[in-house]
């Protein structure tokens, strides 16, 4: 099987080719180089392609298992897999621009972020940084700075933000893995809208440290992948108390690591499951609910308990709005004073809105924050696993201003996270799977949600599901030879 064959295969059998000698690591990643190079063009995920930096990095693995450390070498579990990240994450020697034209002009990052460091420690090698709503302030990666990232699947369409390149660069066969940032959806909505598997672990369960901020008391970062095994697999690369030889961030449990990849055949059995619905099922559309439905059936009668109602979900909905607005806006009132025109002016209408809010209403959200959490907590005594829609729709075109859900006509940018948002609020960790089947053309996610450190029951589930052959994440034909005006 040749290099560029294994690249439509998951991160785990591209690891394997490498460490049984079927494929080299040089040739893995040459072989996302040239497929970055083929199809970017169309796609328009990456930012920066780091061609010199991965070539020496792969021909490094390669040294190192022709060498004395060779045995050592292949117990990495990410050997020789190239991946990307979205551009907010530090990558020594490049500004982290985290989707803005300010950045620009700062210097350029001393060291890679932990994450990163964490995963080339793994064996994977960085191929590039990621396209991205400016400042993660998005849910549709329709840049104006860098140009709009495109649905691999229709070219037509939007990935989903604020993480678009990060689920559009999986979806297209450029890379296997990537990772995003999660403060309102930002990968569960791409990985919906792009059809891949996508994680947003507890609050607090991986370090922010080397990546831009959004909204530090929500920012969660996670990893998108074609497979379940995939998703567990770098997750766990990742996990573990920072070094402290690096700044820590404040927001990091400084958890001990607990691995997930040994319990993904562990199925559903014994779970409670829940179906959310009221606010969930009013909200989305007849496509999204298809979805949920599909997943129901894959669990098998009886799993799945009767529709079950999330407690003052609108209200936690708007406390994540206030917070977003109030906190993101604070980080950047000093840019907004003096170069308020070089930011795009979506994302500056809403922190000067932000930075406008009168300080008891954001006081107030907090609260709401917690007696929401608390309630929450309460259902997981009943359920071990919640259901729900990822986003209201499929992939809406590029350019739309408005979508249509149950008869009522929503503006896009806000809205396409109003699944998500209810549960980046209060930390829960959440895994996208990608649907298919539901829609004529266009894949669709469900959550998988839980408790708090319970990533391996959503990880569980999602394989079950992968196994029933209901969530899967197929690379994109990518026929079209020109991109759309």
């Amino acid at each position: 099987m040749s290099a560029a064959e294994l690249l439509a295969r998951d991160a785990t059998a591209m690891a394997e080719s490498v460490r049984t000698g079927a494929a080299s690591a040089t040739a893995l990643v040459q072989a996302s180089l040239d497929r970055v190079d083929a199809t970017d063009g169309r796609v328009n995920a990456f930012t920066s392609v780091l061609a010199e930096r991965a070539l020496r990095r792969a021909a490094q693995v390669d040294a190192s298992l022709a060498s004395a450390q060779g045995a050592r070498t292949r117990e990495l579990p990410l050997l020789g897999v190239p991946f990307a990240v979205k551009n907010l994450f530090d990558i020594a020697g490049l500004p982290t621009l985290a989707g803005s034209k300010i950045e620009r002009q700062t210097a350029p990052a001393r060291a890679d972020a932990a994450l990163v460091r964490r995963l080339e420690r793994a064996g994977a090698v960085l191929v590039g940084a990621l396209n991205m709503d400016e400042y993660a302030y998005g849910f549709t990666t329709e840049n104006s700075h860098e140009g709009p990232t495109r649905n691999p699947h229709d070219l037509t369409r939007i990935a989903g933000g604020s993480s678009g390149g990060s689920g559009a660069a999986v979806a297209a066969g450029q890379v296997p893995l990537t990772l995003g940032s999660d403060t309102n959806g930002s990968i569960r909505v791409p990985a919906s809208l792009c059809g891949v598997f996508g994680l947003k672990p507890t609050f607090g369960r991986l370090p922010r440290t080397g990546s831009f901020p959004f909204v530090s008391s929500l920012d969660h970062l996670g990893p998108f992948a074609r497979s379940t095994r995939d998703l567990a697999l770098v997750y766990d690369a990742m996990q573990g108390p920072e070094d402290t030889a690096y700044p820590h961030d404040p927001g990091c449990a400084q958890r001990a690591a607990e691995p997930v990849s040994p319990v993904l055949a562990h199925g559903t059995r014994g779970l409670r499951i829940g179906v959310l619905g009221g606010y969930f099922h009013e909200r989305a559309s007849a496509e999204a609910l298809a979805a949920v439905e599909l997943v129901v059936d894959a669990l098998g009668a009886g799993v799945a308990q009767a529709s079950v109602e999330l407690p003052l979900v609108e209200a936690g909905r708007a406390a994540a709005f206030l917070i977003t607005n109030a906190e993101g806006a604070a980080l950047h009132l000093d840019d907004l004073r003096r170069r308020a025109h070089d930011f795009e002016p979506l994302s500056r209408d809403r922190f000067l809105a932000g930075a406008l809010l009168p300080a008891a209403w954001v006081s107030r959200a907090q609260r709401v924050r917690r007696v929401y959490a608390e309630a929450v907590a309460r259902l997981f005594g009943r359920c071990d696993i919640l259901l729900a829609p990822a986003t209201p729709s499929a992939a809406t075109p590029i350019g739309a201003e408005t979508f249509e859900v149950n008869g009522h006509t929503l503006p896009v940018r806000p809205n396409m996270g109003l699944l998500t948002q209810p549960f980046s609020c209060i930390g829960l960790p959440v895994c996208a799977v990608p649907v298919w089947g539901a829609h004529a053309s266009m894949p669709i996610g469900v959550q998988v949600i839980a408790a708090p450190w319970r990533e391996d029951l959503v990880l569980r589930v999602a394989a079950a599901l992968e196994a029933a052959g209901v969530a899967h994440a197929p690379v994109a034909a990518l026929t079209l030879e020109k991109t759309p005006a």
